[in-house]
């Protein structure tokens, strides 16, 4: 997504009264300063029980209503949160906006492809917005995905424009909590982040490879959450991530996220550069590895 911080009042939370208790069942680092226990959602036992409807049920409905009729599910698709990027590909492939939003009408198929890969944007962006898509493009037979969006830099050596490759997201967001059980971080899936780490090494294109912070909260990223995170070594923090990894990992999806640097936080003062022609040029080469990482996976399941 388009990462955007602000810097809170540092007095917002009283040197004595920050959180400090180990944490408990939560899964952290040994002295992390996060609540020890869990307190969501708010319904004990949530993650054994059935949903009321499924995306399943969804899409029968949008099929019952005819909104289905002419629709082909590509094997793997690419997001894009950014409208320039999503620009520059309706360019590249001589594709016109559809005009309409939502994870339905903002999903394009490649020509360049054969149809088999698909361009996702349009749709919104967080956390929900985004497991809500995956959800719905998934029940409507799409397998693989690929995230390329921007994060703030939380650390000094990750600079505008240099490249992230997710491997586990903090879970500091709250879709991720209605899917899986409390645990600090959600893992990647292994499968897809290799073939987009793959696609980059084969470009020789220079990334880095670790965790980043998933918050839905945006203005009210802390300098005390900042400077507790870049001390664990976590990259960079956006707004989606950890939804999508949980999802995946519940519905036995192939899901992958990289970023490309477009601020950042790394000095505890946030410094935004979103229009640089690096940024443009980093989510570009994400782009391309994610549609080749895509279509490595379309020929090894030999999907049609």
């Amino acid at each position: 997504m388009g990462h955007v911080a602000v810097r809170a009042n540092p007095g917002a939370f009283p040197a004595g009264d920050r959180p400090e208790s180990p944490a408990g069942n939560m899964g952290v680092l040994t002295g992390s300063p996060l609540l020890s226990s869990a307190s969501y959602p708010n319904f004990a036992g949530k993650h054994a029980e059935e949903a009321m409807f499924t995306p399943a049920d969804f899409a029968t409905y949008l099929r019952r209503a005819g909104a289905l009729d002419s629709y082909q599910a590509p094997a793997g698709v690419v997001w894009c949160y950014q409208r320039s990027l999503y620009n520059h590909v309706l360019q590249a492939e001589g594709l016109k906006s559809p005009g309409r939003q939502g994870a339905l009408h903002g999903l394009l198929l490649l020509p360049s492809t054969g149809g088999r890969v698909g361009l996702l944007g349009q749709f919104g962006m967080g956390a929900p917005a985004a497991a809500a898509a995956l959800e719905e493009l998934a029940a409507m037979g799409s397998s693989a995905f690929v995230s390329v969006g921007t994060a703030g830099s939380l650390q000094r050596d990750l600079n505008i424009g240099d490249l992230v490759l997710c491997e586990a997201a903090v879970r500091d967001e709250g879709v991720s909590h209605h899917y899986l059980p409390p645990a600090k971080l959600a893992p990647a899936e292994a499968g897809m982040t290799a073939a987009v780490g793959a696609a980059l090494r084969q470009a020789s294109v220079p990334f880095r490879a670790g965790t980043s912070w998933t918050i839905d909260t945006p203005y009210r990223e802390t300098v005390a959450e900042a400077r507790h995170y870049q001390a664990e070594g976590v990259l960079c923090v956006e707004m989606e991530a950890a939804a999508l990894f949980a999802v995946a990992e519940v519905r036995g999806l192939q899901v992958s996220s990289a970023f490309a640097i477009s601020d950042s936080l790394a000095d505890l003062v946030w410094n935004p550069q979103f229009h640089g022609p690096q940024i443009q040029t980093g989510l570009i080469t994400l782009y391309e590895a994610a549609v080749s990482a895509l279509q490595a996976a379309n020929q090894d399941t030999g999907t049609s």
